[in-house]
């Protein structure tokens, strides 16, 4: 009884597959030519690309020391390693960057308000001339807001109240250096720091602000300096020229000249350890640091750095915080902010 119920089982089965074939034979004849045809081309595609992405290798990394060691070659050797990403208002250099530049400023004065936007507007409309027309002795590499008073150093009474703040608070910054720089006992390059591109030497940076962006590990470990910050009136935290940074340079190293992003701000460099035989040259004009006293330069000229001590003197230290240009009004730095804030 088993056995005759599965032939029939079978003689079923054998009938359904016979059914389907024929179904499917006459489906094809059916079926129109062109789509056959697409269908047939459709399935080589597929395999071709299959094939193409089966023998594809893998892409190899790339260490930040290549990218460094690809810079040099390129003639890049002034500390700075360029990200080439379109997305990158520091890094980004042609028409695409005026458009992007143009469209924040409409947005922001469709939020806000155009008065006070004229030279914003100026400056954005003509960067391309101001940026090549520009003698060689000051040459921002991303933006130039034209009209503003142009000097290689500032006075300390350009930004008095932030100036006289960092140097009475010269102690408590030097302090927060030391506790970090102790780590170089153990390894070459403890966390939080960054290791710059030079020609000779060594120049490290330990960053709590980056191009507007805080450090939030590097911030906690120099808690009192980043309060700090938060007193300065003029300090420049919310857009991609904004930066604040403990900055050494050893014994023998030399920045190549080179020239900041832009013109709206006024780098404040406070004196933490000044051996002798180190000199800040901007615009030609050479100058040395002072322990507890601040060094106020537009880094938009083009400027060096070099420290030419022995061992023995130890390295050069300086506290570096970007300030406002004193001639760019409250209403501009507002803009300004909105424009180039970070990620826009």
């Amino acid at each position: 009884k088993m056995s005759l119920e599965w032939l029939v089982a079978w003689s079923w089965s054998l009938d359904g597959l016979r059914d389907c074939i024929a179904t499917g034979i006459q489906s094809v004849r059916d079926c129109d030519t062109t789509a056959i045809v697409t269908v047939a081309c459709l399935l080589v595609l597929f395999v071709w690309y299959c094939y193409h992405v089966g023998r594809e290798q893998p892409r190899p990394y790339v260490s930040v020391n290549s990218l460094i060691q690809a810079a040099d070659a390129n003639g890049l050797q002034n500390g700075y390693v360029y990200c080439q990403s379109p997305e990158c208002v520091r890094c980004t250099h042609n028409e695409g960057l005026n458009q992007k530049l143009y469209h924040n400023l409409q947005e922001y004065a469709k939020r806000y308000s155009w008065s006070g936007m004229g030279r914003i507007h100026k400056g954005i409309r003509e960067q391309g001339r101001y940026l090549n027309s520009r003698p060689s002795i000051q040459k921002p590499e991303v933006f130039f807001l034209p009209d503003l008073p142009t000097t290689p150093y500032f006075s300390r009474d350009a930004q008095k109240h932030d100036v006289e703040l960092l140097e009475r608070n010269f102690q408590t910054i030097l302090c927060e250096f030391e506790a970090l720089y102790k780590a170089f006992s153990n390894c070459s390059l403890p966390q939080g720091w960054k290791m710059n591109s030079t020609p000779s030497g060594e120049w490290f940076t330990y960053y709590l602000v980056n191009q507007g962006v805080c450090v939030p590990r590097n911030c906690r470990k120099c808690p009192r300096t980043y309060r700090l910050l938060g007193s300065l009136r003029t300090c420049i935290g919310n857009n991609v020229f904004g930066n604040a940074c403990i900055s050494v340079l050893s014994p023998g190293t030399v920045i190549t000249e080179h020239y900041g992003p832009t013109n709206i701000r006024i780098r404040c460099h406070l004196g933490l350890k000044t051996p002798n035989g180190c000199e800040l040259v901007v615009g030609g004009e050479p100058q040395c640091w002072a322990e507890g006293r601040c060094l106020l330069f537009d880094d938009s000229f083009l400027h060096t750095a070099f420290h030419e001590g022995s061992a023995e003197d130890g390295p050069r230290v300086v506290f570096m915080v970007d300030l406002w240009h004193p001639n760019v009004a409250a209403a501009e730095r507002q803009a300004l902010d909105f424009i180039f804030a970070p990620g826009r």
